[in-house]
């Protein structure tokens, strides 16, 4: 009885220190595992359309985060139904740190433009950081020389005359026309266009007063004298072009609209990836050569904090549920 005592003393004993070295294995393995990361390519899914202002910056940044990472970082652009898309594609992958969102402001609009949105960017994602900040442009046909104060005292005088053109319904651009009305308290038509080509196009026929674009997009027509901006929507000048005065320096008080991005991850990614790339990230962002490159398009690199990217996500979905209610535009 004894010896069997002892027998199953040591089984235990023996069982114990097993239990013991396996959990010393796997920890072991999860540290080298997070340690060495990123140890494949990682994957940025982008709502936006190749070629446009948000795509050339991500790529711009992903390419000089590539290098720092020592691996890929491969854009795959999801396009369309307001970035749901592309938010459902990043939540259905593993949560591992190998596929990120980029998000945005319009991130924040489809909150209130959508009936039925599949996910929420609060409770859903995870903010990583900041990434770049733009601004919208009010232009006209540069041959008729008007200022804003024109237009607006036109607007005044004969109701609906005045035509503003924009982009597609429930763009930052459409939107930014909704809140110019709300604000100034002016009756003018909105007519939104399919592409910022088509909107330029429209611009230099006169088939509409004024425009509303990114300054990026239209920065070649503005260079080539084939309109005119009569001013910015941020709260400040743009170092891309300090020429342009704001709406607020043109008497529009608390008029301020701003288009951002920023990366994100999904909620459950391991806080030390996170972590890891939000500190990459800010240094990436400091590099003088991209710095210079995406101020030449009119951007200006935003590297917020995830505390303070959360915040502006809110507080986008709050502003812009408001100027769609007050527009009474219609949820898709």
């Amino acid at each position: 009885m004894l010896n069997t005592l002892k027998m199953r003393g040591k089984t235990k004993l023996f069982i114990l220190h097993f239990l013991l070295i396996l959990i010393c294995v796997l920890a072991t393995q999860e540290s080298f595992s997070q340690a060495k990361y990123p140890a494949r390519p990682i994957k940025i899914v982008s709502p936006f359309a190749a070629g446009t202002i948000s795509d050339i910056t991500l790529r711009t940044v992903g390419q000089k985060l590539g290098l720092r990472l020592n691996t890929q970082i491969v854009i795959e652009n999801q396009t369309g139904a307001g970035g749901i898309n592309a938010a459902k594609s990043v939540l259905s992958s593993a949560h591992d740190g190998y596929t990120l969102a980029l998000l945005s402001n319009s991130t924040a609009i489809s909150v209130s433009l959508f009936k039925n949105l599949s996910f929420d960017p609060i409770q859903d994602f995870t903010p990583v950081i900041g990434i770049s900040d733009f601004t919208n442009v009010f232009a006209s046909n540069y041959s008729k020389n008007q200022s804003l104060k024109t237009l607006m005292e036109r607007a005044k005088s004969k109701p609906g005359d005045l035509n503003i053109g924009t982009t597609a319904i429930g763009s930052s651009n459409h939107l930014t026309a909704a809140l110019f009305k709300s604000i100034t308290g002016l009756n003018f038509t909105v007519i939104p266009y399919r592409s910022p080509s088509d909107l330029l196009i429209a611009i230099q026929r006169n088939d509409v007063d004024l425009i509303i674009q990114s300054y990026g997009a239209i920065k070649e027509a503005l260079l080539n004298k084939q309109i005119l901006a009569l001013g910015i929507t941020s709260a400040k000048r743009n170092p891309s072009a300090p020429q342009i005065p704001t709406l607020q320096e043109l008497g529009i008080e608390s008029f301020e609209v701003v288009s951002w991005n920023g990366l994100f991850a999904p909620k459950s990614t391991p806080r030390e990836i996170v972590s890891l790339l939000g500190i990459e990230i800010l240094e990436t962002l400091k590099d003088q050569e991209l710095v210079k490159k995406l101020n030449d398009l009119g951007v200006e690199t935003r590297p917020l904090s995830q505390e303070e990217l959360s915040h502006r996500m809110k507080s986008d979905i709050a502003k812009w549920a408001k100027v769609i209610s007050d527009a009474g535009i219609e949820k898709q």
